[in-house]
């Protein structure tokens, strides 16, 4: 088993698209990439602690490939926003690929640079491609979000505008 470390925004967005496939075993919301030791959610959301909400992958490469979460990953992130992802603004909302190996970070770079050559976008994309760091999971109440509160994260799904531009990158823009 290996891991993969996604900031995109709410993590409580950046679960589902990684949860239903085999050979995930475990996607877990948290924080990381920050400099304050176990950080709570109301302190990562004041944007001092360096923190990103991210999301941590428990996968078994030899059924679910690190390209295959790339792709998945970039159709679910507003890859030029540099200051956040739809309605969350700040650090802690920013995008980032955190490379556990130096294979995946190899293959972060070359599957951005690809995005970025391909003309989809008319400005540079802006994710980070950096080091994965300590990670430390959420409160419970934020792991599996989009089970336990489906109502509440469809209406944030949808009012975010994350669903219409998932919804455009899926179909090519």
């Amino acid at each position: 088993m290996e891991k993969a470390t996604f900031a995109g925004g709410c993590f409580w967005c950046m679960v589902k698209p990684f949860d239903s496939y085999d050979g995930i075993e475990e996607v877990v919301s948290g924080y990381t990439g920050g400099h304050v030791p176990n950080p709570t959610y109301e302190q990562v959301c004041s944007n001092a602690t360096g923190h990103y909400e991210a999301v941590q992958i428990t996968f078994d490469p030899a059924v679910f490939s690190y390209d295959r979460l790339l792709e998945i990953f970039w159709l679910n992130i507003d890859p030029t926003d540099d200051n956040g992802q739809f309605f969350d603004r700040g650090s802690s909302y920013q995008t980032a690929i955190f490379y556990h190996t130096e294979e995946q970070k190899e293959k972060a770079i070359a599957s951005k640079d690809a995005l970025d050559a391909s003309g989809k976008f008319n400005v540079k994309i802006a994710v980070k491609i950096l080091p994965a760091a300590e990670f430390y999971p959420a409160e419970d109440y934020h792991q599996d979000y989009y089970k336990k509160n489906p109502g509440h994260y469809n209406r944030y799904f949808t009012g975010s505008g994350r669903a219409a531009f998932v919804e455009r990158m899926k179909e090519g823009l």
